[in-house]
């Protein structure tokens, strides 16, 4: 796969999760999310957690086209 078609299936899959979950980042999910992510400890900074997410959303992409 080529690095375009994974951001860019990458960006869809997060925006699918976010309608998914109303986009309630306080609620249940993305609280346990952020726990199983992060749970030694949230990245220092807005960077290091925006390459965790973005390498996320590849992750989830990825995974669901092997279906």
């Amino acid at each position: 796969m080529s690095v375009l078609t994974d951001a860019i299936g990458g960006m869809w899959a997060l925006l699918r999760l976010g309608i998914a979950t109303r986009f309630s980042f306080t609620g249940p999910y993305w609280t346990w999310r952020m726990q199983t992510a992060f749970g030694r400890g949230m990245p220092e900074s807005k960077l290091e957690m925006l390459v965790a997410v973005y390498r996320y959303a590849v992750w989830m992409h990825r995974m669901k086209s092997l279906r």
